[in-house]
């Protein structure tokens, strides 16, 4: 007979290991993309907008499992938070690294299969599908040999990148294009994802430190992180109030609104930069609370957008 006690307990580790509470984030960026396309004039399409998310979500679960399983070394020197770490299964059950391994590339190959099928059935052009191939590269080798991008100092970069990469795929499957909108559209979505980054790397320093990981925060100390915590934070709000005075986009849209609701990790990332704590338990907490104001900014801002559009 199946030990279902057991069997139960290690399916619950498995799903564990691809961190789903993230993909809430993901798809905050997703909906941001297309709820702005939409506002410029893209047709919202409900199957669109549901299997376009599919791709992201799917390629979004295969860089947990993948981070997890490139990072097993470096996650023996760290503890897991909220946000940072890893998920910490694989330290206590190295058992199950063959199975981390095989579903990042299964989700992968998934994320794939799913854009190619959106490209045909919606007649876009093979631009999309080279987007979509191209975020599953960033996403398998962001850990993985021989490129590793984050640790090769490239890692603040490439998941800043995020910031445009995940609404860009909202945008993309609600306006069929990405255009100059967009990416004006995004920069202050850019430097929310880029404070977000560092946020996550400042519990990390130790560990990061013994595993051979390069990050900001290792190289120059939590106190540097906290400072560009600050600057990142400062520069999401200054480009919500300046992107009005390009004239492209509807006058509906009040990014003095936007502009408001980003003051809410600013005034936070203002906080850390007054105190800019150096040991591992004060600073922990105060970046895991600068990284969860991110996650608010962007639910605001999702509503502010929704409400207009209805």
């Amino acid at each position: 007979m199946f030990n279902t006690s057991y069997d139960g307990k290690k399916l619950f580790k498995v799903i564990k290991l691809g961190k789903p509470q993230f993909t809430f984030g993901i798809f905050l960026y997703f909906c941001a993309g297309a709820f702005i396309a939409i506002l410029l004039g893209g047709e919202f399409v409900l199957s669109k907008f549901i299997l376009g998310y599919l791709v992201l979500f799917l390629a979004s679960m295969a860089i947990h499992y993948g981070n997890d399983y490139f990072d097993y070394e470096l996650d023996k020197y760290g503890e897991p938070t909220p946000f940072t770490g890893g998920s910490g299964i694989l330290v206590g059950n190295p058992e199950l690294r063959g199975i981390s391994r095989n579903l990042s590339i299964m989700f992968i190959c998934l994320s794939l299969i799913v854009g190619t099928l959106f490209t045909f059935i919606y007649s876009y052009s093979i631009y999309f599908l080279l987007f979509v191939a191209f975020g599953n590269f960033l996403v398998w080798f962001y850990a993985a040999p021989p490129i590793k991008l984050s640790y090769r100092k490239l890692g603040e970069f490439s998941n800043g990148f995020n910031g445009f990469l995940l609404p860009s795929m909202g945008y993309f499957v609600m306006m069929g294009t990405l255009d100059i909108n967009f990416f004006i559209f995004a920069i202050p979505l850019f430097f929310l994802q880029l404070l977000f980054t560092v946020g996550v790397e400042i519990p990390d320093l130790e560990g990061d430190k013994l595993g051979g990981k390069i990050t900001w925060i290792v190289s120059w100390g939590r106190e540097f992180g906290f400072k560009m915590i600050a600057i990142f934070g400062f520069l999401s709000t200054i480009s919500f109030l300046l992107i009005p005075y390009t004239n492209m986009f509807p006058s509906r849209i009040d990014f003095r609104v936007l502009a408001l609701i980003s003051l809410l990790p600013l005034s936070l990332a203002i906080m850390g930069l007054i105190k800019r704590p150096v040991e591992k338990k004060p600073a922990t907490k105060l970046a895991t609370i600068n990284v969860a104001t991110v996650f608010a900014a962007l639910i605001l801002i999702d509503c502010y957008l929704f409400y207009i559009i209805i």
